[in-house]
């Protein structure tokens, strides 16, 4: 007997959440011990804020840094790979209910992955 596509489609976003999950905390982790272990004792001024270094603000950037093995580019690729997990969720379900031909879902959806987007690059487009 054939699975029904409702239960089919929520066993894929299962999958597709819990591997965006553990795969951003395995990547955290990795990028900690790596983080530790080059930084033993660093000392902070807790009077200047030092915000990120420039090359880990945008993704090329974390991406490359993150390729070099370095502990920040790491944890900031999980970071990433933690906020892309329910994006990619909104888009998976857009191709469902493609599949589906359910229309109104697939506009309502595509509304949401916008705005996820929008809100993405920070309102400017």
């Amino acid at each position: 007997m054939k699975e029904p596509i409702d239960r089919r489609v929520d066993k894929i976003m299962g999958v597709l959440l819990r591997t965006g999950v553990v795969l951003s905390a395995m990547f955290v982790l990795a990028g900690g011990i790596v983080y530790l272990a080059r930084h033993q004792m660093p000392v902070t001024n807790d009077r200047v804020f030092q915000g990120e270094p420039a090359e880990l603000r945008t993704a090329p950037g974390i991406l490359h840094e993150a390729l070099a093995l370095r502990g920040r580019g790491l944890i900031q690729l999980g970071l990433l790979i933690l906020i892309a997990t329910p994006i990619a969720r909104v888009a998976f379900s857009v191709l469902a209910f493609l599949y589906q031909r359910d229309w109104t879902y697939v506009v309502v959806t595509l509304v949401v992955l916008g705005l996820l987007f929008y809100s993405l690059l920070g309102g400017h487009g």
